[in-house]
């Protein structure tokens, strides 16, 4: 309960160390509070005061500090005596106002009174980024005088009309005498409070400090209310309150409130007051009022205190895409203005829930070990929180809610999948975003984030992601600067359909789909007749379903699915029934799939490419299959058609190239996009002449065609982007089988029937009606993309 607190209360609840009482009678420095700094060159003597026990070296400067971030509208009191000649070279600053835990830095902000020094005085300073300290209050020369006792009680009000009054008394109590009053305004926040001495080699002992008190003398405020339980309300004030609280202090407004039975200060945080209620909190907005409320200094605020607070229940588990990443820095270098390191960002899209993150699992496929959020992380409505590695967290302190996470994988910048997961195991969101999303080919090389578009659109892809615009190269742990409106009114497509066995068939679709309703096996039906026994979504993304049949396939049997009304994530229905063939294949043999389109000269910012026909009656698969180019000696430089099931049916073409966009662009009018496959690399084909050979898994030759630039139509001048196809797709793969392709056509029919094509006097091996679609199916990995 009381981390959960700190967790909401935190944005609107001042520290507990803008106050400070101190007089070291615990014996040590190092808690309630801790002091840091040179701590082994200090003690607390037995007199239980801080004493220096630095180097006997001449120039030593010592310091120590404490966290505390009054300012204005306080006072300060201490202690001090030095046992000393004060000198330019012996003196002590107490500081009452540091902006960073160095007093010895020179880019150190804030005030400081000077004991000692040439003039031997006690004056109160200004200490800006640059130059030197700033007299603001010049106090009376002289009066530190003694060689060995120079006891003082220094007192300093600010007020908030920034008015400073400096007192001192000589004799160590409380009969102050002015040193005088000015105004300064020019530091207006502080973090720590602490001493600074400098000395010669035999005053290393001789500085004493005691009695620090930061004390206010304005009444607190009520700045927070967050509901922890059905019936705990927890308030918190901007100070430290009285330990004594009485129930009949708190209300809540309205008819009908439940009334508070219990108000007891919280033990670790003495600005927080845990309130027990006799019923259960309503939902909605609500009042809490407090009256009497009295600090630890005895300042009583006047009349009533006020503050509303939101109740929408309680921590819950967040379910699907409830919990969204909006945001990612993939490739950190360049830096724009973001922190050196890779990160994402998670969003509560809610508007009313309060998320409890602890247990859930981020992690991308092949990593080893997940990244766990701990017990204790929440999100609260709308809150956006920066998640990296636990050893980055301090890199994002100035983002807001950060959570360093052990075992935070590590972001390709190629593109990678992300997935959260709950605890029980199930998909809360994915993504598996690509550079190209960055829409941006100068910050696709580094330092910008990618950014969610639309968060009410999550299960859209690169269309609802673009690079940050925001001039720091992101938006970690805020509203992303490229959000807008981008709904999704398109409802889900059936790509494709594979026999992953005999009695599994998965179905891919082009967006996520609602796991829930494709769940339902209704929606789906096979002709011929074969039963669906069960509908399983795929996870993480939920862009396939497997189909378990209720009776086995036959091999090369065609089948079409029919999918109706399937859903996709955000509610879209498909339409119109629509439909997908597939069968398990078979293995191919010689001459079944052949060499039927080469382009092996292209033209000038061309690429090759090889087009495949299969001329048999088979459903066979590519998986495993390779291209090569014949050698002189004979021997085959060889690349991998692909390492997933590429499906091709009966009269099927596909077109084998390693740019599928330059392919289409220099043929568009001729070119099948469908029939485009992406290799990542092909074999190296002559300009002049080479052999083109198709071998299946297991290295048996199913075609070979050797070509030659002389097999082209001789009157042509220019052969570069020609290519030769073949005449007959039942002859043979020999040169009087394949011709030119027409200039009508643009030269290259890639994915299409060949200009030059004819048909067999028997009607054998031509190509069927209605081609099919390329299909590839990535079943190895399932559920990856």
């Amino acid at each position: 309960m009381k981390l959960l607190l700190l967790l909401l209360l935190c944005a609107g609840a001042s520290p507990a160390t803008a106050q400070l009482v101190e007089s070291f009678t615990d014996g040590n420095f190092t808690q309630n509070p801790t002091w840091t700094g040179d701590a082994s060159s200090f003690q607390v003597n037995a007199a239980q005061q801080l004493q220096t026990s630095g180097p006997a070296t001449t120039g030593t400067e010592l310091q120590l500090l404490t966290p505390c971030t009054a300012s204005t509208g306080t006072t300060w009191e201490f202690w001090v005596n030095l046992k000393l000649a004060t000198s330019g070279g012996n003196y002590a600053d107490v500081w009452l106002m540091a902006d960073q835990a160095d007093l010895k830095a020179t880019g150190t902000k804030g005030y400081f009174v000077r004991l000692g020094g040439t003039t031997d005085e006690v004056a109160l300073f200004r200490k800006d980024a640059s130059g030197s300290p700033i007299y603001v209050i010049n106090g009376q020369d002289a009066t530190l005088s003694s060689t060995t006792n120079n006891l003082v009680r220094v007192r300093v009000r600010r007020n908030v009309q920034n008015q400073w009054t400096l007192e001192r008394d000589l004799a160590g109590g409380t009969t102050y005498v002015s040193e005088g009053t000015a105004t300064d305004a020019t530091h207006q926040r502080s973090a720590y409070v602490g001493v600074y001495a400098t000395y010669s080699s035999a005053n290393s002992r001789a500085f004493y400090f005691d009695d620090f008190r930061v004390t206010d003398a304005t009444a607190p405020v009520l700045t927070r209310a967050v509901a922890t339980a059905a019936r705990q309300l927890d308030v918190a004030f901007n100070e430290p309150v009285t330990a004594t609280q009485a129930a009949t202090n708190y209300q809540l407004a309205g008819a009908g409130a439940p009334r508070i039975t219990a108000a007891t200060r919280d033990a670790a945080d003495a600005s927080v007051v845990h309130l027990t209620l006799a019923a259960d909190l309503p939902l909605g907005a609500t009042t809490v009022e407090a009256r009497n409320a009295t600090d630890v200094f005895g300042n009583t605020a006047a009349g009533s205190l006020s503050v509303s607070f939101q109740n929408n229940g309680f921590p819950v588990a967040p379910g699907i895409n409830q919990l969204l990443i909006t945001e990612l820095l993939a490739d950190e270098s360049p830096v724009v203005g973001l922190p050196t390191s890779e990160f994402m960002e998670v969003h509560n899209p809610s508007a009313t829930a309060v998320l409890d993150l602890a247990g859930v699992r981020l992690l991308k496929p092949g990593s080893s070990t997940a990244a766990v959020f701990p017990a204790g992380a929440v999100l609260l409505p709308g809150e956006y929180a920066v998640v990296c590695a636990s050893t980055r967290g301090a890199q994002f302190a100035n983002y807001g809610k950060v959570f360093g996470l052990s075992n935070f994988p590590s972001l390709s910048n190629a593109g990678d999948q992300l997935i959260l997961r709950a605890k029980d195991g199930r998909t809360l969101f994915e993504v598996s975003y690509a550079d190209a999303w960055y829409q941006d080919a100068r910050k696709k090389d580094g330092g910008w984030t990618l950014e969610m578009i639309d968060t009410a659109t999550p299960c859209a892809a690169g269309s609802n992601w673009r690079a940050s615009t925001d001039a720091s190269g992101g938006t970690p742990g805020r509203a992303n600067s490229v959000r807008a409106t981008n709904p999704d009114r398109t409802a889900p497509t059936l790509l494709r359909a594979l026999a992953v066995s005999t009695t599994t068939v998965r179905l891919f679709f082009a967006e996520k789909l609602d796991s829930a309703t494709a769940a339902t096996t209704t929606l789906y039906a096979i002709t011929p007749t074969i039963a669906v026994t069960r509908a399983a979504p795929v996870s993480p993304d939920f862009r396939a379903v497997d189909l378990t049949l209720g009776a086995p396939l036959t091999p090369n049997q065609p089948l079409t699915v029919t999918v109706q009304r399937i859903t996709d994530c955000v509610g879209n229905a498909a339409g119109p029934a629509t439909s997908a063939t597939f069968a398990v294949p078979v293995p191919a043999v010689a001459g079944d799939v052949v060499i039927n389109e080469i382009l092996f000269n292209p033209r000038t910012g061309g690429v090759d490419f090889v087009e495949l026909l299969n001329r048999s009656t088979k459903y066979v698969d590519l998986h495993g299959w390779e291209l090569g180019n014949e050698k002189p000696d004979k021997t085959l430089d060889t690349e991998p058609i692909s390492a997933s099931a590429v499906m091709l049916g009966p009269g099927q073409l596909v077109v084998l190239t390693t740019r599928p966009d330059v392919v289409q662009s220099q043929y568009p009018t001729s070119t099948n996009p469908d029939a485009l496959l992406t290799l990542p690399a092909l074999p190296t084909f002559p300009d002049d002449a080479g052999a083109v050979v198709v071998q299946d898994a297991q290295g048996m030759v199913l075609d070979r065609y050797a070509y030659n630039t002389s097999q082209h139509l001789t009157l042509l001048d220019d052969v570069n982007g020609v290519s030769l196809e073949r005449i007959r797709a039942a002859g043979a793969s020999v040169a009087a089988n394949f011709h030119s392709a027409a200039g009508s056509v643009g030269y290259a029919t890639p994915g299409r029937p060949n200009s030059q094509q004819q048909n067999d006097p028997t009607g054998a091996g031509t190509l069927v009606s209605g081609q099919l679609k390329v299909t590839v199916y990535s079943v190895p990995t399932l559920g990856m993309r």
